[in-house]
């Protein structure tokens, strides 16, 4: 599988969004890249697909940009190039949240768990105090459809924006938990986090590096299913196998 895929984000004070921006689209059109790049004052979101050297010729640069240099980057492999094209954007948030209680930069971040630790506490079915564990799935109903960690707890959202709302039935049956919010690579889980901490919910706690990197850690220990993912390959399995690994600008057999 020639084609690298990686996914990363990075909460980060950006006073000039706009010229990394174009120095990031730049870049990418060198080496090569197609996929999103998503730039905003709170930090920079990457889903980038192309040729190893491409990606390393993209993001040696960034990583030598100390408001970068510790950004984790999640990476898998296809046989063809899942995006159509190349689109970077400067935007308010890297993900549509709209609460100052859920905004990164302005708190301390939310306790995480690490996706090994996860992993022991789902086979044993307790965290390591003995607290029963629930996991809160923070992605849209189209998303967990593909598949989701056993037993989690889903709601029926179509936006990140109304996970606040719906859980709401639940906080008082989750008061005796420990909570971990997750999902597809860390962004979501992370703002939804400390919303509910801020809310009173101070037994939440976020997965570390989300779904993607719990999958790149240990497995699918405990989940059941695929994972989506926002470009042509449309999920990925515990292996970071694509579902679907076809040409895009081919039509479908």
């Amino acid at each position: 599988m020639k084609v690298i895929n990686i996914a990363a984000y990075h909460f980060t004070h950006i006073a000039d969004p706009d010229a990394i921006a174009e120095r990031l689209h730049s870049r990418a059109v060198e080496a090569g890249l197609l996929g999103t790049v998503l730039m905003a004052p709170e930090g920079l979101n990457i889903f980038l697909a192309g040729a190893a050297e491409g990606i390393d010729a993209f993001l040696s640069p960034l990583r030598d940009d100390p408001r970068f240099a510790g950004m984790p980057v999640k990476t898998s492999r296809s046989r063809h190039q899942p995006f159509v094209r190349l689109k970077v954007k400067v935007k308010p948030e890297i993900i549509a949240w709209r609460r100052a209680d859920g905004a990164p930069l302005a708190h301390p971040r939310a306790p995480t768990v690490a996706p090994v630790d996860l992993a022991r506490w789902i086979e044993c079915g307790v965290d390591d105090d003995g607290r029963p564990v629930v996991l809160l799935d923070t992605r849209n109903r189209e998303e967990f459809a593909y598949g989701s960690f056993r037993n989690s707890l889903t709601l029926p959202i179509d936006n990140f924006t109304d996970l606040v709302g719906a859980l709401a039935p639940h906080r008082e049956a989750l008061a005796g938990a420990t909570v971990v919010s997750f999902c597809t690579g860390g962004i979501r889980c992370e703002k939804a986090a400390l919303t509910l901490r801020a809310e009173g919910m101070d037994n939440v706690l976020q997965l570390d590096g989300g779904i993607l990197g719990y999958f790149e850690q240990v497995g699918g220990a405990g989940y059941e299913g695929r994972c989506f993912v926002f470009d042509e390959r449309v999920a990925l399995d515990p292996s970071l196998q694509p579902l679907v690994d076809r040409d895009p600008l081919q039509p479908a057999a």
